[in-house]
C-alpha cells in the first residue's frame, strides 16, 4: 500500500477508542515490498528529528510516518524507559510539556522531584508509570506556534513500534535512536536480570537484525546510528555491538551527564582522539559550530575541520523553518540556511524538524543519481 494512502488510514485508526491498548504494528515487522530502494549515500543525511515534528506531535507514529513520506533518510528518536522497564520513545524524562498528563487527574499523586543532570526537576516522570499507564496519555505539540489540532490524539510508542515503522517503509529508511539520560534511567529503573539500560537498548536492536559497521553490507540493509550525550554509554556499548555511534555535544554551558566534563574538554583535540575509536562522528548543537551573537552568526569555529581531519562525520542539530529559529542573514528562508550548512560549513547530516523542506532543497540542489 502506498504510504500516502496508508498515513490517513493510520490517523483514523489511532482515533479509535481502543488505540491506547493495542500496538500500532504487528511485531516484528512483516511488511514485504520486494526489493526496496536503497538508502541514498551521495549527499548529507536528512535526519527527521523526532519525526516530522514540525507537523505532528514529536516521537509519535504519525510524525515518523510523515517523515518517511517526505523523504527522510533516517528517523530519529530519544529512547527512555517506563517503570516496568519497557523502552519507549520520548524526549523528556518528564511528561509535562509533551503529553496531556495534566488532564489525567487519576495520576495527580505521581508528581515527583528528581535530580536530573545536576538540576532538581519537578513533574511527572516516565519512570513512575508503567507502559500500560503511559499508553493512556496523549502526545502534545511542544511549541504553541505549531499545529495544535492533533494534541491528545496519538499515544506514546515503544522502541519496538518505532523500529517497525522504519522496517515497514517502502524503501530503506534508517533509524537514529538516542540512549537518553542513561545515568537517570539506570538510577531509577531496575531490570530483573540485572541488566542496564544500555544492555536492553542494544538487545532490542539485535532482535530486529541491526548490526554492521558503517557502510557495510549489513548496515546498508538496515542503516542505523546510535547516539548519546553520555560518552561512557557509547564506550560501554562498543563492547556489545559494532553499529556506528555518534557522540552528541550540547551547549557550551552544559556539562556531560556522566563524566562532568566541559564543552571545551570534550571538543579538544585530545578528547576527539580519545573518542574516535568508539564513534564515527559527532552531533553538535549547531550554535556551537557557528556561535551566534544577537541572533547573527559569528565566525565559524574549527570544530568541523578538526572532526573531518580525524575522519569523523558531523551531524548538527536542530534545523527549524520558523522565523524565530532562523538567524539573521538567512532572510527568513530555510533553504538559505540549508545551503550555508551543507555547502559552506560542510556538514555530513542534518537533524531537522521539517524533513520535507530539507528533502526538497536537496532535490533541487543535488538531485540523486538515476540508479538511486
Amino acid at each position: 500500500m502506498a504510504l500516502k494512502y496508508f498515513l490517513p488510514l493510520l490517523l483514523v485508526s489511532l482515533l479509535m477508542d481502543d488505540c491506547a491498548s493495542r500496538p500500532l504494528y504487528t511485531l516484528p515487522s512483516e511488511a514485504k515490498y520486494g526489493t526496496k530502494k536503497p538508502l541514498q549515500t551521495s549527499r548529507p543525511f536528512n535526519v527527521a528529528h523526532r519525526g516530522a515534528n514540525g507537523e505532528f506531535p514529536e516521537e509519535t507514529a504519525p510524525a515518523y510516518m510523515r517523515a518517511i513520506e517526505e523523504g527522510a533518510d533516517f528517523i530519529e528518536s530519544d529512547v527512555l524507559a517506563s517503570k516496568d522497564g519497557v523502552l519507549i520513545c520520548h524526549h523528556d524524562v518528564n511528561l509535562d510539556d509533551t503529553t496531556d498528563i495534566a488532564d489525567h487527574k487519576e495520576f495527580a499523586d505521581r508528581k515527583r522531584t528528581y535530580e536530573v543532570q545536576g538540576v532538581n526537576m519537578t513533574g511527572f516522570f516516565t519512570v513512575d508509570f508503567t507502559l500500560e499507564e503511559l499508553k493512556t496519555l496523549g502526545a502534545k505539540q511542544r511549541y504553541p506556534f505549531r499545529d495544535q489540532q492533533y494534541n491528545g490524539k496519538f499515544p506514546i510508542i515503544t522502541f519496538d513500534e518505532y523500529i517497525s515503522i522504519a522496517l515497514d517503509a517502502p524503501r530503506v529508511v534508517g533509524i537514529y535512536p538516542e540512549i537518553k539520560n542513561p545515568v537517570f534511567i539506570n538510577q531509577q529503573v531496575k531490570w530483573a536480570d540485572g541488566k542496564k539500560f544500555e544492555d536492553k537498548f542494544v538487545a532490542t536492536l539485535k532482535k530486529y537484525g541491526y548490526k554492521g559497521t558503517y557502510m557495510s553490507e549489513d548496515w546498508l540493509k538496515q542503516p542505523i546510528f546510535i547516539q548519546s550525550f553520555a560518552p561512557t554509554s557509547l564506550v560501554y556499548i562498543s563492547n556489545l555491538t559494532d553499529i556506528p555511534k555518534l557522540f552528541l555535544i550540547d551547549d557550551v554551558t552544559i556539562l556531560t551527564e556522566d563524566t562532568n566534563q566541559t564543552y571545551a574538554e570534550i571538543t579538544s583535540d585530545k578528547y576527539l582522539d580519545y573518542i574516535k575509536p568508539y564513534v564515527v562522528g559527532i552531533g553538535p548543537w549547531k550554535d556551537t559550530i557557528v556561535p551566534v551573537n544577537g541572533n547573527r552568526l559569528s565566525t565559524p569555529t574549527d570544530l568541523v575541520a578538526r572532526a573531518h581531519s580525524r575522519n569523523l562525520q558531523v551531524h548538527p542539530y536542530t534545523y527549524r523553518n520558523e522565523n524565530q529559529f532562523l538567524h539573521v542573514g538567512f532572510h527568513q528562508d530555510a533553504y538559505s540556511e540549508y545551503d550555508y550548512w551543507i555547502n559552506t560549513i560542510g556538514v555530513d547530516g542534518l537533524f531537522t524538524d521539517f524533513t520535507g523542506s530539507l528533502h526538497n532543497y536537496q532535490e533541487l540542489s543535488s538531485p540523486l543519481p538515476k540508479q538511486q
